[in-house]
């Protein structure tokens, strides 16, 4: 048996060298036939590829003669695939124990994976090479003009105001003046769908992806992977920087003052949705078609490519949360929390598929709580601020104070962020230590929004500021404007806004009365001693036997008190137009009147005598006009001018 055995195999290996003869022959594939006729175990020898084959041949040449060539052409992809093919077919083979291993093996299988190797060499620098070459430069302007939404103008005016005041403010150890140049406005918007932007020109994407496919066929997917993550983590780098995203430590962006840093928030809000809405899914798309034969290839790539990207924006996100609380903030952290929450979706979306990408989504989660956190943090400090603020100096002309423009102003622009302060309030307890209901008596309160109570107790604490801050002045006439100005100021600011949405009517009914009741205090304590100088009391009597002597004290007394009261208060300022008209004709009801009366009883006693100009100095339509006068905020001296009238 074993003789036979050994017969055999002697037979076969002549038959194999006896093929490898034919090969240099025009009737190879006949005698094949017959041989496999002979023996089943020879039909597969039609198979074999040898050193001679003119296909191998022939792709094997191209593959060697294009190493320097500016560009693959067809003919040497083909080859490529005559040299994969080929090189399949062998390794199947003998993978199936046929017969000839050793010298077609060794002989046609090392020059095919020298040719293999040679190619895959050379597509790795043409798939480098189209990749950079055909990389389509991002437009920012296009970006932003495609992303940026305008803000109302209420909130321009609002912001305007809220950073533009004149006077010091001591709030948080703010100066209002420092953010003069400064104007807030919301983070652009791109709505839920995302920015189409081609990353590749389209042509070279069909060339990348021939390429891929047969880096990936023959095995070297590695190398394709590390070209094209390495590429396109630049590309992206540089698309941050033109959107003006910088690479900074925490402890960097800790230093920044807040000019500067204001701008980098903003650009970072605009930089996270134009990310990950527009070149992080223009990336995936671009995975997906390069390396469309392979879920776990695209996965990866796109994960590797686009992950430190999006590290870059979550530490700076992280930063600015974890840094100083001051007001000025507030809005900006509100944006980029806004900006994050929006996309945290579409990230989740991006990166569902590997454990690397639950990383990015969960560090992504974190950043949003951490800016929530200090979004609440920094509300809180500022509630704080104003119960705290303590500035002594009175503002001349008893305006509007910086305190009460920039806290209403302040007020204004979070109703814009009305939702999410709601959201983020929920999670967090009151670190205020107050009951909010306690804060004020307004009755609605049970019904009102959790923003809106806290809202409604820091204007309610503003209120008493301005009730201290009106005890500086020694008038008390001058307290009641003073306080008639701020107090008209916080309801316009309600009455025009969304505030007035979140605290009622009522409330503006209320805060309304306190106006007018200030308004009869300030008309007692301004002109109830001009007024007593034209009372009958103490005249001598009636008008027959009234006494001149105290006729002139009255007229000069009234004279001086009205020069007086002209004098000061025509440098105080009422800002509002209606109230400052609705004050004169207050005035002019009260004291023309009275004047006419007195001066038709008792000044014909005097206009015969000498002097009368002296003492009967205005005529009722003088007063009326220079009643006009008040609340300017320009000083006027009457008793220098010419007597009106004459």
């Amino acid at each position: 048996m074993a003789t036979t055995v050994e017969g055999k195999d002697k037979v076969l290996a002549t038959a194999q060298r006896i093929v490898q003869s034919l090969n240099n022959t025009s009737d190879t594939d006949d005698m094949l036939l017959i041989l496999s006729a002979f023996d089943n175990r020879l039909s597969t020898l039609s198979s074999f590829v040898s050193a001679e084959d003119p296909r191998f041949v022939a792709a094997e040449q191209i593959i060697l003669n294009e190493v320097n060539s500016s560009s693959l052409c067809e003919d040497y992809l083909d080859a490529v695939d005559e040299i994969m093919q080929l090189t399949e077919e062998l390794n199947l083979n003998y993978r199936e124990g046929e017969p000839g291993e050793g010298v077609v093996k060794n002989d046609v299988m090392d020059r095919a994976e020298n040719a293999l190797q040679i190619a895959m060499t050379r597509m790795e620098d043409e798939f480098r090479h189209i990749l950079i070459s055909n990389t389509v430069p991002l437009d920012p302007d296009r970006l932003h003009r495609s992303s940026l939404s305008s803000f109302s103008a209420a909130m321009a005016v609002a912001a305007t105001e809220l950073f533009n005041d004149d006077a010091s403010v001591n709030l948080d150890d703010v100066s209002s003046r420092r953010y003069s140049q400064h104007r807030h406005s919301r983070g652009v918007s791109l709505g839920g769908a995302d920015i189409s932007l081609d990353l590749v020109h389209p042509d070279a994407v069909i060339d990348l992806k021939e390429i891929a496919d047969r880096m990936i066929r023959s095995g070297y997917e590695k190398e394709c992977c590390q070209v094209y993550c390495t590429v396109r983590r630049d590309v992206l780098d540089e698309c941050l920087m033109i959107l003006g995203v910088e690479v900074l430590s925490i402890e960097e962006v800790h230093r920044i003052e807040w000019p500067s840093l204001d701008d980098k928030m903003k650009k970072w809000i605009q930089a996270v949705k134009v990310v990950v809405r527009g070149l992080l899914s223009s990336e995936k798309r671009l995975c997906e078609q390069i390396f469309s034969g392979s879920d776990l290839i695209k996965e990866v790539c796109f994960l590797e490519t686009s992950k430190g990207c999006v590290m870059q924006l979550l530490s700076f996100g992280e930063a600015v949360a974890i840094g100083r609380r001051s007001s000025e903030k507030l809005f900006r952290v509100l944006d980029m929390y806004d900006t994050l929450a929006e996309v945290l979706p579409d990230l989740q979306a991006l990166f569902m598929d590997e454990e690397a990408g639950e990383m990015v989504c969960s560090e992504s989660k974190g950043v949003l709580d951490g800016l929530g956190y200090a979004a609440i943090g920094i509300f809180v400090e500022f509630e704080k601020a104003v119960k705290g603020e303590a500035s002594k100096k009175p503002i001349q002309n008893g305006e509007i104070h910086p305190l009460c423009r920039y806290v209403m102003n302040y007020v204004k622009l979070l109703v814009d962020y009305t939702d999410t302060l709601n959201a983020l309030l929920e999670n967090v307890e009151d670190e205020s230590g107050e009951s909010q209901s306690e804060n004020n008596d307004n009755l609605e309160v049970d019904n009102m929004s959790l923003v809106a109570r806290r809202l409604l107790a820091l204007i309610k604490s503003l209120e008493s500021k301005l009730e201290e801050k009106s005890r500086m002045y020694e008038d008390n006439a001058m307290q009641y404007i003073f306080l008639m100005n701020n107090i008209l100021y916080i309801v316009q600011k309600v009455k025009d806004s969304e505030l007035r949405n979140l605290l009622g009517d009522n409330w503006i009914k209320k805060l309304r009365g306190q106006i007018r009741q200030n308004s009869t205090y300030y008309l007692r304590a301004s002109w109830s001693k001009v007024l007593s100088c034209l009372k009958d009391e103490g005249t001598g009597g009636s008008s027959s036997n009234v006494s001149k002597v105290v006729l002139k004290e009255r007229f000069k007394n009234f004279n001086a008190c009205f020069e007086d009261i002209y004098r000061i208060q025509t440098g105080w300022k009422v800002p509002d137009p209606q109230l400052r008209e609705e004050l004169r004709i207050s005035i002019s009801e009260k004291v023309i009147p009275a004047y006419r009366s007195f001066l038709g009883r008792f000044g014909n006693h005097l206009e015969s005598g000498r002097h009368a100009g002296k003492y009967i100095k205005y005529t009722a339509e003088d007063l009326e006009n220079h009643l006009l006068d008040l609340f300017e905020g320009t000083p006027l001296i009457l008793h220098h001018m010419k007597r009106k009238g004459t």
